[in-house]
Formats: structure tokens, sequence, C-alpha cells
């Protein structure tokens, strides 16, 4: 069923349709002590690009979630002449897919906002042109469901890059 995740990443998460899954490149064990438990998150160095297909709830997500993560710069798209053309101007620490993109991909339907040359594009189509693009150690997020997207960014937010 994952025949076609390559060896090197490491999954967090993976769960049956319905549930939610983050893919990624290998990183240390997490550490936890008393320091990191009391500071506050502070990822301002990091930034998040989402590929959603809801315009209205893209905004809500760009105004709400970067306060819940440590503030890191988070720039919504919902189509993918924005979103591949923000992939090439810059690097990203992470590449985030909506919730509801990933239902699309999940039932085998067009994520909405693809042109001509992503048009019938599955999420493994999407990750080659992200790593082609941004290295193979740029984060990519993906879950079907809203109420696990705080805790996947913040994880995946730890262990990113910074780029600003």
């Amino acid at each position: 069923m994952y025949k076609g995740l390559l060896p090197s990443f490491f999954i967090i998460g993976m769960l049956s349709v319905g549930g939610g899954a983050m893919c990624f490149r290998k990183m240390p064990p997490k550490m936890e002590n008393s320091e990191t438990k009391s500071t506050p998150l502070d990822h301002r160095t990091k930034s998040i690009l989402a590929r959603g297909c809801d315009p209205e709830m893209s905004y809500h997500a760009s105004l709400a979630l970067p306060p819940l993560m440590g503030n890191p710069e988070y720039v919504a798209t919902t189509d993918d002449a924005d979103f591949i053309q923000k992939l090439t101007d810059r690097k990203w620490s992470v590449v985030f897919f909506a919730p509801g993109a990933c239902r699309f991909n999940a039932a085998h339907q067009p994520i909405p906002g693809a042109y001509a040359a992503t048009r019938g594009w599955s999420l493994a189509q999407y990750r080659e042109l992200i790593y082609r693009l941004q290295g193979e150690d740029v984060l990519i997020v993906e879950t079907l469901e809203e109420m696990k997207t705080v805790g996947l960014l913040k994880e995946a937010l730890s262990h990113a890059r910074p780029v600003k």
C-alpha cells in the first residue's frame, strides 16, 4: 500500500483513510527536558507554504494558525499557478497540504485549483515537484483532519530548516 514512499522517509501518524499523515526526512529523536517544556515556541525564522482549495478557509487559517505555532510566516495558496510560483521563488521550511486538498486526493478526485500542467495530479506528483524545487530537506505535512493540523505543523516546525 505504501510502496511509493522512499525508504529514507520517516512516517509519523500514518493512519487509515479518515486519519492523517505527515511525511518528512529522517530527523533526530525529539529531545525534551525542563528547559524546552517551559520555553515558548518561537518559529519566526521559519515559514509554511500552504496549498489548500478553499480561499475563505485558507484566509482564516493564515490569520489563526501562526500564533498557535510560534509565529512562523504562513502563506496560503489555493491554486497551482500561485503555489508553484511561490515554490520557485524562494525556500520554505514546511510545505503543507490542507485537509481539503488531502481529502480530494484520498478520494482519487482532482484537487481544485490545478492548471493545465498539473491537472489530475496526486499528492505524490506534488511531492516530487516540491523536492525538486525545494531540496530534500524541506518538510511536507499532509492531513485529512483539521483537528490534527496544529499539532502536525508544530512538530514539523520543530525540525524544519530556518529560511529567514
